[in-house]
């Protein structure tokens, strides 16, 4: 793929790709098309077991309603760890899980401190603006209650959220499904191709095969808990040619 951009129809061949490689390894991914349209987004659902951290996630320095439904990246906050990106295209990320602070905050809703089995649906869609695929998530609670904003960036492990603050996969939103029309949240794509792009002209000057998605999604994923196998990197993908037919 010799653009940084990544149009619908190369979005849709990466796609095809990454189904079949999730068939063979049962991890889950199916393609769900629009009724009534010949668009589609791929889909995945998972129970994850993640510790909420009580710390407040914005604080004192402003947490109004509006900084909590909009465009808002991480504010800057002391850094205590070294941080370290996460690796383009490798699957062997760490597990978002792991032992929070269990500062006595009543700010969130969910159990402070505690660990709550929540079940996650992933949707992977394809953005005309930015040229990238975009990730739209959502989490609710065995009950049934649907996560807030605020308490889905404190499910985020600490040690994602350090990273989070130099790198740029900076800000979870709250937005409408574009074709769902529902409440997701979403990891905006607004610098997907600046930490994309080394990754393609390397692959292009090495002449390996690249799938963008599967390359990208190793990226974004584990950031909100969604782990990518090694067997993906392992069984390496052919590269998208102009006969792969679109996802049934």
């Amino acid at each position: 793929m010799s653009s940084c951009v990544l149009d619908e129809e190369n979005f849709r061949r990466c796609c095809q790709l990454l189904l079949q490689q999730s068939q063979q390894l049962g991890d889950g991914w199916s393609w769900e098309a629009v009724r009534g349209s010949d668009e589609g987004y791929l889909r995945k659902t998972a129970l994850r077991s993640v510790i909420i951290d009580s710390t407040p996630v914005w604080d004192q320095e402003g947490s109004d309603a509006e900084s909590l439904t909009s465009y808002h990246p991480w504010p800057d906050k002391q850094r205590q760890e070294t941080e370290q990106s996460v690796p383009v295209a490798s699957a062997d990320v760490d597990s978002i899980s792991g032992d929070d602070d269990d500062d006595d905050n009543g700010g969130c809703p969910v159990s402070e401190g505690s660990s709550q089995v929540l079940q996650y649906e992933y949707h992977i869609l394809h953005s005309c603006s930015y040229g990238t695929p975009v990730l739209y998530f959502r989490a609710s609670t065995q009950e049934g209650r649907s996560l807030s904003l605020e308490e889905m960036w404190s499910s985020v492990h600490p040690n994602f959220r350090l990273r989070l603050q130099s790198s740029p996969l900076n800000t979870i939103t709250l937005q409408e499904h574009p074709l769902l029309g529902q409440p997701f949240f979403m990891l905006h794509p607004c610098r997907t191709e600046e930490f994309m792009r080394p990754v393609l002209q390397a692959a292009q000057e090495q002449h390996k095969a690249v799938n963008y998605v599967l390359s990208w999604l190793s990226v974004v994923g584990p950031v909100v808990g969604l782990d990518v196998p090694l067997q993906y990197s392992i069984q390496l993908c052919p590269a998208a040619s102009p006969s792969s037919t679109k996802p049934d």
